[in-house]
């Protein structure tokens, strides 16, 4: 380690010394290898929940059944993106009240441990990282770059003002606090995963802290800290566990076991098979951890929504892969709130070894959901007829260089000569409909590294390519430069093409859209809008089969991306965000079909198997 790492651990050194005297009181502390909490050996039956990916009105009954399962404990990232959409403007409301969650938390029987990141990954776009920070040009997360430790730093202290009072130094149910996430699969620098330590320290988070990597020894030692309880992440059966837990040994002595993630599940990718484990294998790891002692964390015990723009994507090599709309993550509570056969075996598991005198609590009645008849939207509106004023560029730029985050972003040329030969944008981030004169003609999809097609216009022809930002991907060295829309040279026949006109679609609010009754004149992507009634009360999957691909907004509410190829077919409409009586819905359909769209509600998901 360099010597300014050295100098800063000795100084975190010195504040763990000043801290002692709180930790010898503390609710909750790390006594050699094992945890106690109020003195006595504590086993951390934990499972992962996202408030962000949860409707609040369902909070309450999502945490009393992972209770009922069992569960000691709920997990939860923190989302910096959410939080601070804008540099030190922040949203603690509604949905993302991260304290009003963990209270309610407390009350339903279960301790917090909280993962505040700065980078958290959760399959979230950008690894949660906003936005913005792609704005300034050669800016480094996860590094020792200023400008980024200026940000986290002012991230961690707005934070803690909401969770202080929560914190077990000060007897809450916030038993610990995560440094970072999966450091080793990133990074080699320690000086930086020092300085979050610290930046964690100052904002107030005075609760024991860990860190959370794979169980290979190289992952543990780049993303480790000295003085800091590391808990390994993986899946499998039985004997992956026991090996997992035989490198962390044989990696660090005298600290207590802990599965930081038991990957009880998976997440999807648009375009490859949908994942599911076996609830066996699941309900056996969790019986062996408990009967040897050891803490563990279900991820997820329940996945919920990626509502929005919130979903983000992997990259293997040069293949992305962007995850689906749905979280679901084969948890053993599904996406609808209903405990599922991995439910039940894993509380069957964990009752086999409960502490004397404690009694699991029954399982509350299932979340209902309810069907919707099939209805026709019957007004729409043409994408390239409710553009916004657009920016004067020289060159097509990247999506963050225009000031915009998520959405979609349209680049326009017009060809008063005409146009004819090879067209190439360079590299296409993520998804690019090609509109002659308002008519699509072609589709570049970036998860086949397409970037280029032939073009023949006319005299007179107006260009238009509308990209789409399907997410930033989240894990890996590719995060640190996701920036979105056309982000090099664009070209035709060979010559640079310049004078765009550019215009940011981020779709926060669609009430600027001027509908009319039918289909538009010209086949291209497409703003559809229907009402419904919905009488029942209930949470619906959309049927989204009949749909090619795109976007569907509930009352104004973005539930978020459809896209024929599956796996995902339908969109979880939670009960809540139903009126009693007439719904709004507007589905923007980006394969601009000829006809009306159709779609009804279902009582349950629809998966299909990619062909």
């Amino acid at each position: 380690m360099r010597f300014e790492g050295i100098k800063r651990l000795a100084m975190l050194g010195i504040m763990m010394t000043a801290l002692s005297a709180a930790a010898a009181t503390s609710h909750f502390s790390v006594v050699g290898d094992r945890f106690e909490l109020d003195g006595k050996p504590y086993i951390i039956r934990s499972g992962e929940m996202h408030y962000a990916r949860i409707p609040r009105a369902f909070w309450r009954e999502r945490l009393q059944q992972a209770r009922a399962m069992g569960l000691n404990t709920i997990t939860t990232y923190v989302f910096w993106n959410l939080h601070e959409p804008e540099p030190g403007r922040f949203d603690f409301r509604d949905n993302l009240d991260l304290a009003a969650f963990i209270r309610t938390a407390q009350e339903a029987g279960l301790n917090v441990v909280l993962r505040p990141g700065p980078y958290v990954c959760a399959e979230l776009d950008f690894g949660g990282f906003p936005a913005w920070l792609l704005r300034t040009p050669g800016l480094r997360v996860r590094s020792m770059d200023p400008r980024f430790l200026a940000a986290s730093a002012r991230y961690f202290k707005r934070v803690a003002q909401e969770v202080a009072p929560l914190l077990s130094s000060r007897g809450g149910p916030i038993l610990m606090t995560q440094v970072e996430n999966e450091y080793g699969s990133y990074g080699d620098d320690h000086d930086y995963m020092a300085t979050i330590q610290e930046q964690l320290r100052e904002a107030g988070f005075d609760t024991p802290l860990f860190t959370s990597d794979g169980p290979d020894p190289t992952l543990l030692d780049r993303g480790t800290l000295p003085g800091v309880t590391p808990v390994v992440n993986f899946n499998g059966g039985v004997d992956d566990v026991k090996e997992a837990f035989a490198q962390l040994a044989a990696f660090r002595q005298n600290v207590p076991r802990m599965a930081g993630e038991y990957w009880a599940g998976w997440f999807d990718h648009w375009g490859e098979r949908r994942h599911q484990t076996s609830p066996k294998l699941a309900a056996d790891a969790v019986d062996w951890m408990l009967e040897q002692g050891i803490s563990f964390n279900l991820y997820m015990a329940h996945g919920g929504t990626s509502f929005g723009w919130q979903p983000g994507a992997n990259s293997q090599g040069s293949t992305y892969q962007p995850d689906t709309t749905s979280y679901d993550y084969d948890a053993a509570i599904d996406e609808a709130g209903r405990p599922t056969p991995k439910f039940f075996a894993i509380r069957d598991a964990i009752a086999r070894h409960l502490p004397p005198g404690e009694r699991l609590p029954d399982v509350p009645k299932p979340a209902s959901t309810i069907a919707i008849p099939r209805f026709s939207l019957d007004e729409s509106v043409a994408l390239v007829d409710s553009l916004p004023k657009p920016v004067a560029s020289r060159l097509a730029r990247n999506m963050e260089a225009y000031g915009q985050g998520y959405g979609f972003i349209v680049y326009r040329k017009r060809f008063a000569d005409g146009a004819k030969g090879k067209l190439d944008l360079g590299a296409v981030r993520d998804y690019a409909h090609l509109l002659a004169d308002g008519s699509t003609f072609a589709a570049l999809d970036r998860r086949r590294n397409e970037n280029t097609t032939e073009v023949d216009l006319k005299a007179g022809s107006t260009l238009d390519v509308v990209v789409e930002n399907m997410g930033r991907v989240n894990f890996g060295p590719m995060l640190a430069d996701e920036r979105k829309g056309l982000v090099r040279s664009a070209s035709l026949a060979g010559k640079p093409l310049l004078d765009w006109e550019v215009f940011s679609m981020p779709l926060a609010d669609l009430s600027t859209l001027r509908f009319k009754r039918g289909a538009p004149a010209r086949q291209g992507p497409t703003f559809w809008r229907g009402h419904f009634r919905s009488d029942a009360q209930g949470s619906t999957f959309l049927d989204t089969r009949a749909l090619g691909k795109g976007h569907v907004w509930i009352n104004g509410r973005h539930l978020g991306r459809y896209w024929r190829i599956g796996p995902q077919q339908s969109l979880f409409l939670p009960g809540p965000w139903l009126r009693q009586g007439e719904n709004e819905i507007i589905i923007l359909d980006l394969d601009g079909a000829a006809e009306a769209p159709n779609v009804q509600g279902l009582r349950d998901p629809v998966f299909s198997t990619p062909g």
